[in-house]
């Protein structure tokens, strides 16, 4: 393959050399072939076929600060005694078509994966970053847009789905529209976010839903160089990600009904494992009384207590075994639930990140107008897991590989020192332990013991390999 074009101005080259290695042993695409790009340019000024104005609809984006593939854009107002939130989604369809070597790379890719500058997209800039990005630069653009009619407990009562012409009036951030509604002065197509996040969350809790409260590792890009962080979200993020559930939920009991589709699926956890979860967190001495559910027991727990980090920690081998499930004409028998989520669940919101999404996005649009599933969007059904198995691990590898990187660049000068952190977790086998440090914002492996789980350790650097993005560690005395 050619080589990968980098965009680092001030990072050492070994952290470049480090990246174009990475990308290499995961057989990653360096750039779009020419026939690609040319046919993105072209698509995207096909001209919108008929569809519905919505542009005098006050449409925001919420998004991190440097976000330019928008997705999203939200609008919600009350509705009698209720709420009508309407979510639109970029209309990834209307530009990529059937047949074309575009819609070809996009299942070789099957999702973005991100790097601080070193982003490898699902599909060429001229889209996602421009005509199907739901810019704030006073120029309308397609998308399809849900339309969620709640009850004043938060529960939706009707749902539709509209090829549309939007026009988002301000790219707005979570830390941003946070600040706003602290004051008082958001933005008046989100003002009633927290009032509608709320009540989902309260209807996830009686589902028996859950979420793991774990820090984001993020890597900071900022004058030229990485930094790194553990950052926990502002409560904005959470009210935002429950619009994009129930937008997943209503495409997927769509599909459901209208017997074709694929879902987002998690296997429930088995007994042995919560059993086991359950020893770990004695032998840690965080208390989890029998009466308590597991789902409660986990929105308990504290990222800011070292003992409780450490269980929140070994929660994620609960959710493993996550996949999606593609049908035609007969629906799967059995639980459909996600298990986290604790109902049937689909990936519907992010089309210019995920190929999934347009599908579901097309499939749902057909069901809930009475128009017939397109042929493309049926016959790509099957192949749809395996591609998304495959691009899911790639995506794992190259962030798990992004982050030794940045690990690694950010303890460069640190040869020597001892630092003290938090064990989260010791593999079974290997004996190598997870050691979360505060400042710098890095986990590192090192040879521990089983019972030091949930203690604070010291923990020497004894050699720094930037550009392979490793980092030697050792127990001192």
């Amino acid at each position: 393959m050619p080589s990968t074009h980098l965009e680092f101005r001030d990072v050492p080259d070994e952290v470049r050399q480090g990246l174009v290695g990475l990308r290499d042993r995961l057989d990653l695409p360096s750039r779009f072939p020419a026939e690609v790009e040319a046919e993105a340019a072209e698509a995207a000024r096909l001209a919108p076929s008929s569809r519905a104005d919505m542009t005098a609809i006050d449409f925001v984006t919420i998004d991190p600060a440097e976000s330019t593939d928008l997705d999203q854009a939200m609008q919600i107002e009350r509705d009698g005694d209720g709420y009508l939130v309407r979510y639109a989604i970029a209309d990834v369809a209307h530009f990529v078509r059937p047949g074309t070597a575009l819609e070809a790379e996009t299942h070789r890719r099957g999702q973005t994966l991100y790097a601080p500058g070193a982003r490898i997209p699902l599909h060429p800039a001229v889209l996602a970053e421009d005509a199907a990005s739901l810019l704030a630069d006073g120029r309308p653009r397609p998308a399809l847009v849900w339309e969620h009619r709640l009850d004043g407990e938060g529960r939706v009562r009707g749902t539709s789905l509209t090829r549309a012409m939007v026009l988002n009036r301000a790219k707005l951030s979570y830390e941003g529209v946070q600040r706003d509604l602290d004051r008082g002065d958001a933005h008046p197509a989100v003002a009633l976010l927290p009032e509608v996040g709320q009540l989902r969350q309260r209807l996830e809790i009686e589902r028996g839903g859950v979420s793991l409260n774990l820090p984001e590792q993020d890597i900071v890009s900022h004058d030229g160089g990485w930094d790194l962080e553990f950052r926990s979200m502002v409560e904005v993020e959470r009210h935002n990600a429950q619009i994009s559930l129930m937008t997943g939920f209503a495409a997927a009991r769509t599909m459901i009904d209208g017997g074709v589709g694929i879902l987002r699926t998690l296997p429930a956890a088995e007994e042995w494992a919560v059993a086991k979860l359950r020893r770990a967190a004695r032998t840690l001495g965080v208390s989890w009384p029998e009466s308590v559910g597991y789902p409660a027991f986990v929105r308990a727990l504290s990222p800011d207590d070292p003992r409780e980090l450490a269980v929140l920690t070994r929660c994620t081998m609960l959710f493993r075994g996550a996949g999606y499930l593609a049908f035609d004409g007969e629906v799967p028998a059995g639980d459909l639930r996600h298990a986290a989520l604790a109902a049937p669940y689909a990936h519907a919101t992010a089309p210019l990140r995920r190929l999934v999404d347009r599908y579901v996005l097309e499939v749902c649009h057909a069901l809930l107008n009475g128009l017939d599933v397109p042929s493309w969007a049926r016959e790509g059904l099957d192949a749809l897991p395996g591609e998304m198995a495959d691009s899911s691990r790639r995506a794992r590898a190259y962030e798990n590989g992004v982050l030794d990187l940045a690990e690694a660049l950010v303890l460069d000068d640190a040869e020597g020192r001892v630092f003290t952190g938090v064990l989260t977790d010791v593999h079974p086998k290997t004996g190598m332990g997870t050691v979360q440090l505060p400042e710098p914002a890095v986990e590192l492996r090192v040879k521990a013991e089983r019972d030091e789980v949930g203690s604070e350790v010291r923990v020497r650097v004894d050699k720094v390999d930037v550009s392979r993005g490793r980092v030697t560690l050792s127990r001192p005395n």
